[in-house]
């Protein structure tokens, strides 16, 4: 199973950030769950240091920007 982590404060854009991989999990057809971290110690230990960031199956992907549904596909895409 797929683990999408979404890190932020839960912001319009970490919101965002959140649909974004949602809906680029339905479009894999992968099985997998998106998750909100707001923890900020967990953001710390991930290197995390802009908002949103978005880490699939631990690795951080992108970091201070809103990544598109079909870049996070491609990504997933790389899992199968």
């Amino acid at each position: 199973m797929i683990k999408l982590e979404v890190f932020g404060i839960g912001c319009p854009k970490c919101q965002a950030t959140e649909r974004n991989a949602s809906e680029a999990l339905r479009q894999s057809g992968l099985e997998g769950e998106v998750e909100l971290v707001k923890d900020q110690v967990q953001t710390i230990k991930k290197g995390i240091i802009s908002t949103p960031a978005l880490a699939i199956n631990g690795n951080v992907k992108a970091m201070g920007r809103i990544p598109g549904v079909t870049e996070i596909v491609n990504w997933l895409s790389e899992l199968k």
